[in-house]
């Protein structure tokens, strides 16, 4: 009795097509419950701001050291990078300037993440006190070598801003047992009792005292709302090694975790031990950027030894990596000035994106009458590939740009066009392979799944090359050619894609209908335009292992 069975070379392609649509769909998704729907566009196409930093003179002769102003310009670059700010470009300029740009962001941003251009310092408190304005509610931090416990009684605020004074990065002229042992003043107690974070008008107040590191400071938390009396400063930030937000596997709570060099995990272990005897608020330390206390935590623990100690409190996510960033790249090696901060317009870059998107499309327009000319109907195909190609990276591109701060750039628009070429080779390669299948006696069918087995190594090697190249130019180009090596690596990562799980089931699923099968006219399988006399019929000839395990595939 005949049975009915199912036949997996038919539904095996249709399974993986349907797939691959409900994967793109439901980056589609992704991007609608998150309400994202235009990719971040870079500095030339979006605009944003630039910003000149003049270093001060630090050398007897007026210059300023090439290798301190590098060593700079990498750490403001991290720093404006880790804040998730994408197609930043922070070049030196000259023999003294650092030159920041930024997109999607406006002047008073850039400003709060580059003006913190100070050194870090870590200094004993030795008074805090509620400011007579700009009150505001503050959460606390403690500082231990694992979980914090005990009480929580310090302010504290660690969201980094830029302050308003000038600051000195002079080292301490006076060694550390020294400075670790003084002690405040009458008139410091005087000056602090009487001074008061911000004005009748509600504009910051000027400290009385100067930012200098063998002295005593007194300083505001950056909401205004408490004033500390510092100790002279006892630890540089350039002894910081490491810092990183997170939340420990037995705690729901962020901390901020640091590493200090040996030097630093010396001091910070005389410190500690002599902060977890003291009452409060002499059992706390001032993290200082800037002359702003940025957090003021307290010694919960013994003294702290190892280089290593954990930060903990009322942190949110943002507040603790916001804590974490100021003091692994809140040093630098030179003091700066703010010599010009510019916004910068999109029209030039806007004028060039659209003679780019109008060539694009001639030679998109070109591609297509192409195919129209060499594969007849089979253009479909062609188009629907690139189709595919373009809707998939675009949701790749709108969804990398809100999680890792990609910016599109017209850099990477030409590598976005460039994959046009990408793409329809692919089809070109795997189409004559057929035609090669054909020419040697095999049936339509038959040749599809042969030629797709020799074909994919040409396109995996092709796709492979053309990788390698985007990431060698991606580690090695500078500025927004990142870009153009960026978007042309995604998008040979995704022609292999749309040839996988695309072009090639599509193609089988076209060799089994009739139209395509048999060779029809204009289908683009002619006996003749394969390279065949006699009319495609099918063969019972052998097809390889390789080709038959993975024909619906």
């Amino acid at each position: 009795m005949p049975t009915a069975s199912r036949q997996p070379g038919r539904l095996r392609p249709l399974r993986t097509v349907l797939i691959f649509c409900l994967f793109i769909g439901a980056l589609y998704v992704i991007m609608g419950v998150n309400g994202i729907w235009t990719p971040k566009l870079g500095l030339d196409l979006q605009g944003g701001t630039t910003a000149t930093l003049t270093a001060k003179n630090t050398t007897d002769d007026g210059a300023v050291s090439a290798d301190s102003l590098e060593v700079a310009r990498g750490i403001l670059a991290q720093r404006v990078d880790s804040m998730g700010v994408g197609e930043t470009e922070v070049t030196t300029s000259g023999t003294n300037q650092i030159i920041v740009s930024a997109p999607n962001v406006q002047k008073e941003e850039l400003l709060d993440m580059i003006g913190k251009t100070a050194q870090l310092y870590f200094r004993k408190v030795y008074d805090v006190q509620q400011s007579e304005t700009a009150i505001t509610s503050t959460g606390t931090t403690e500082v231990s070598t694992g979980d914090a416990g005990g009480e929580r009684a310090v302010p504290a605020l660690p969201t980094p801003v830029p302050s308003p004074r000038p600051t000195s990065a002079a080292e301490p002229a006076v060694d550390f047992e020294t400075l670790d042992k003084m002690e405040p003043s009458e008139r410091d107690e005087e000056e602090f009792a009487a001074f008061s974070c911000g004005k009748a008008d509600g504009t910051a107040a000027t400290s009385p005292t100067p930012d200098v590191t063998d002295q005593f400071l007194i300083a505001c938390d950056e909401s205004g709302s408490y004033k500390y009396l510092l100790g002279p400063a006892l630890i540089a930030g350039q002894e910081v090694t490491d810092a990183s937000a997170g939340v420990p596997s037995n705690d729901v709570s962020w901390v901020v975790t640091l590493k200090l060099d040996s030097e630093g995990a010396s001091k910070f272990a005389t410190v500690t031990g002599e902060l977890n005897e003291a009452e409060s608020p002499k059992n706390q330390f001032g993290i200082v950027l800037d002359g702003r206390v940025i957090s003021a935590p307290s010694v919960t623990e013994g003294a702290i030894t190892g280089g290593s100690a954990q930060i903990s409190g009322s942190f949110t996510q943002k507040t603790a990596q916001n804590l974490a960033n100021v003091l692994k790249y809140g040093s630098l090696p030179l003091a700066f000035d703010i010599s010009s901060v510019e916004n910068v317009s999109a029209k030039l870059g806007g004028e060039q994106l659209t003679v780019g998107l109008t060539w694009g499309l001639v030679g998109l327009g070109l591609v297509v009458l192409y195919a129209l000319f060499y594969y007849h109907a089979l253009a479909a195909l062609v188009v629907a590939s690139l189709v595919i190609a373009g809707t998939l990276t675009y949701a790749l591109i709108v969804i990398l740009g809100e999680a890792m701060g990609y910016a599109l750039n017209l850099s990477g628009i030409a590598g976005a066009i460039v994959a046009i070429g990408v793409t329809a080779d692919s089809f070109i390669i795997y189409f004559e392979r057929i035609r090669d299948e054909v020419r040697e006696g095999r049936s339509l069918r038959t040749a599809i799944q042969t030629g797709w087995v020799g074909s994919r190594k040409t396109i995996l090697a092709a796709d492979s090359v053309n990788l390698l190249s985007a990431v060698v130019l991606y580690l090695l180009a500078v500025s927004s050619v990142k870009g153009f090596a960026f978007t042309l690596g995604l998008t040979t990562l995704i022609d292999v894609a749309i040839v996988f799980w695309f072009t090639h089931p599509m193609m089988t699923l076209l060799g089994n209908t009739k139209y395509f099968g048999e060779g029809k006219k204009f289908s683009g399988f002619e006996a003749a335009h394969l390279g065949k006399r006699s009319p495609l019929a099918p063969k019972n000839i052998a097809v390889p292992a390789a080709a038959a395990t993975e024909g619906g595939e």
